[in-house]
């Protein structure tokens, strides 16, 4: 017969290797602290329901606390044998106060357990995550407001298009940000419910009280239904999709930060802290930290697929496939957390250049589309000044110039519309602080964007 802890109706014990693969306590002894929260909570409401004597609850939660004390100093040593957290730490309980720790386990299943544990453990990470996003839409900030009339060529296929403020191209990542923390604070309502006392899927016949135990572990509310309490996993689904779009923006900014460093656009210099040497070519300065954020992207997206297709097609209540939720967990939360404050020092600390960005957008046709609003504000059909000003970008190919550069008798030759004052209009300075529409890269309005961004964060804050 096998001394496991469920092993009453087995005569016979897996090979060593059987219980290897089978076991969890590998990964989720990560959730330690979260089982002997749960288990606490457990206790104290069998004791108030009086399904415990109040010795018998003292005495266990005796022996949790020692449990917390020995698991926060890192003391505590598993056994793959016992296979998860939930049966090393009961051994462990048992083995210090005796028969009565094995009442801990009276009206509950590991299933509603393990659940439990996964909320306590992703409501206060995803809380931590949506801080650290904060902190990295604060650093956006400062360089924003250091930058509201610093010039950068904005592109659209990669291809120089019109001239922005660089403070407006970083606060379109602030915006993201802003969604993605939205995401991560409404899926909080989904987070914040206690699967406690469903037991292994059909509720208990003992007297309990899950709305107690709810409330002593800070909960919101309690599943409704006892199968679904122990077989949901949207959840963890739902924080995987919001990590997934989050890190989808920060792999955009990481490919843009680095195309930014690289020599051939010199827009920005990142720290030494954040970038990296050559083993064998003195002279390089490598972006490897955003270049880590964009490869571990992929990840984060694995283990979201993962999941989904783990899911997919389980019968209710509980199967062994969903021991997989834990790990892509973990590791997205390792690799989301690491991500945003890697992203904070790195734009925090990076340094600007400016004058190359001013100087990159006098000298490329970026200023186009101010010619034929030109054309268009004196009458013209927009079409017929679009073909006009494509025309004389065309001269200036061939002449080997940029518009600025033509002879007002040039322009003229196309259009009799265009006067002297066209050499203000193209002037990358003008073209950018006409674009004063609401939510436009005008130096007004980028200032309206930050002090909008300023109250978000307080508001957030308080």
């Amino acid at each position: 017969m096998t001394e496991k802890l469920w092993g009453g109706r087995f005569q016979k014990t897996a090979e060593e290797w059987v219980d290897e693969f089978g076991a969890s306590i590998g990964f989720d002894r990560e959730l330690v602290l979260e089982d002997l929260e749960g288990s606490t909570a457990h206790v104290k409401m069998l004791g108030k329901c009086g399904i415990l004597t109040q010795e018998e609850t003292d005495a266990i939660l005796g022996g949790l606390e020692k449990l917390k004390e020995q698991a926060k100093a890192d003391e505590l040593e598993y056994s793959v044998e016992l296979e998860d957290i939930h049966l090393n730490l009961e051994k462990k309980l048992t083995d210090d106060i005796g028969p009565v720790g094995g009442k801990l386990h009276t009206g509950r299943s590991r299933n509603d357990q393990v659940a439990t544990d996964m909320h306590l453990y992703l409501k206060e990470r995803t809380k931590e995550i949506i801080a650290l996003t904060e902190d990295f839409q604060k650093a956006i900030l400062e360089q924003a407001e250091a930058h509201v009339e610093t010039l950068a060529p904005g592109y659209t296929h990669l291809q120089r298009a019109q001239p922005v403020s660089f403070a407006h191209h970083l606060m379109a990542y602030f915006w993201m940000l802003e969604r993605d923390k939205g995401r991560f604070t409404d899926s909080l309502k989904r987070v914040d419910l206690s699967p406690l006392g469903a037991g292994a899927l059909a509720g208990t016949t003992f007297p309990i009280d899950r709305h107690y135990s709810a409330e002593l572990l800070g909960f919101a509310g309690v599943y409704e239904n006892s199968m679904d309490a122990v077989s949901d996993r949207d959840f963890i689904v739902e924080f995987l999709s919001a990590s997934s779009l989050l890190m989808a923006h920060l792999s955009r900014l990481a490919e843009e930060i680095i195309l930014w460093s690289s020599q051939e656009f010199g827009f920005i210099e990142l720290d030494d802290a954040f970038s990296t040497g050559s083993s064998i070519m003195p002279q390089k300065k490598n972006p490897d930290m955003a270049e880590l954020i964009r490869g571990k992207t992929g990840r984060v997206y694995g283990n979201l697929i993962g999941l989904l297709t783990t899911l997919k097609g389980l019968p209710l209540a509980y199967n062994k496939d969903m021991q997989e939720d834990k790990e892509g967990m973990f590791d997205t939360v390792k690799t989301v957390t690491g991500s945003l404050r890697i992203f904070a020092g790195m734009i925090r600390t990076m340094t600007v250049n400016a004058d190359v960005m001013e100087q990159e957008v006098s000298k490329d046709f970026s200023n186009a589309t101010e010619l034929a609003d030109y054309l268009a504000a004196k009458g013209m059909p927009f079409r017929e000044a679009h073909e006009v000003t494509g025309k004389l970008v065309f001269t200036c190919i061939r002449k080997g110039c940029v518009l600025k550069d033509l002879s007002l008798s040039d322009m003229q030759e196309e259009s009799t519309l265009i006067e002297e004052d066209i050499y203000d209009v193209l002037a990358p300075v003008a073209a950018v602080r006409r674009r004063n529409s609401y939510g436009g890269t005008g130096f007004d309005q980028v200032r309206v964007q930050i002090g909008k961004a300023k109250e978000l964060l307080g508001e957030a804050t308080k």
